[in-house]
C-alpha cells in the first residue's frame, strides 16, 4: 500500500530541509519527497501516517557485532536480578556459564528490538556468528562492511555516539528511488535528534513496513 510519512520538519540529508514535509512510499521504494500538500496531492489515495518532531533516513549501527556478541540484553523478566539495561562485557563474561544458546538467542533479538527502537536500519558486520547472521537477516535490517578490526572506545546502541551528528550517523540520503529506511524523532530541530540522542526515536521504517512505533 503506498504510504505517506508526514512530518513538522523533514530532513533527507545532502537535499534541503522541508518544513510541513511528507515522504511518499510505495512498497520498499520511496516514490515521493516534498512539502506535504504537494506529496498528498499527487497520491490522494496514499495512507497518510502523521509523525511529531524530524523525519530523517534510518541510521547506521556501527557497534552492532560487539552489542550483539558481548553484551546481554536481558528479559524483561530478569529486570529483578538484571536491570533493564544491557549487560556489558565484563556483566557478559560472568553469566557465560548460564548462557545457554536459546538464551543468547533471545539477547540478540532483543538487541536488534533495541537497535531498532532507536532508528536503526544499518548495522555494520561482518557477523561471522552464525546465529546472529541468521538472525540479523531475518529483522529486516540492512547488514553493511564495518571498520576494519572494529572502532575503539565503548559500543553504544545510540548510533549518534559514533556518528556525532546527523549526516554523520545516516547511512544514506533520502532520494525518490532510493529504499524506504526512515527514522523519525520527537525533536524540535535540525540539531536535536543528534543532541537528545537516539532515544527519542518514535518510528523506524526499514524498507517501507513500520517496525517500530513508540506507543
Amino acid at each position: 500500500m503506498l504510504t505517506i510519512h508526514a512530518a513538522p520538519l523533514v530532513l533527507p540529508v545532502g537535499a534541503a530541509a522541508v518544513e510541513g514535509g511528507a515522504v511518499a512510499v510505495d512498497g520498499d521504494r520511496i516514490v515521493a519527497i516534498g512539502p506535504y500538500d504537494v506529496v498528498t496531492a499527487a497520491h490522494p489515495a496514499a495512507r497518510v501516517r502523521q509523525w511529531p518532531g524530524v523525519l530523517t533516513p534510518g541510521l547506521r549501527q556501527w557497534d552492532a557485532v560487539p552489542l550483539l556478541t558481548r553484551f546481554y540484553h536481558s528479559d524483561p523478566r530478569e529486570a529483578d536480578e538484571l536491570g533493564e539495561q544491557p549487560l556489558t562485557v565484563a556483566d557478559f563474561e560472568r553469566l557465560a556459564g548460564r548462557m545457554d544458546e536459546p538464551r543468547r538467542a533471545g539477547s540478540v533479538r532483543r538487541g536488534l528490538q533495541r537497535m531498532l527502537s532507536r532508528g536503526t536500519t544499518h548495522v555494520a558486520g561482518p557477523f561471522d556468528d552464525h546465529a546472529v547472521r541468521t538472525a540479523v537477516a531475518r529483522s529486516g535490517l540492512t547488514a553493511v562492511a564495518g571498520a576494519p578490526g572494529g572502532l575503539p572506545g565503548e559500543p553504544d546502541l545510540d548510533p549518534f555516539a559514533r556518528g556525532r551528528d546527523l549526516p554523520g550517523s545516516v547511512h544514506a540520503p533520502l532520494t525518490v528511488g532510493g529504499r524506504a529506511d526512515l527514522a523519525v524523532f520527537d525533536v524540535p530541530d535540525e540539531a536535536a535528534p543528534a543532541a537528545a540522542g537516539a532515544g527519542t526515536c518514535v518510528a523506524t521504517v526499514l524498507g517501507g513496513r513500520l517496525v517500530h512505533r513508540r506507543r
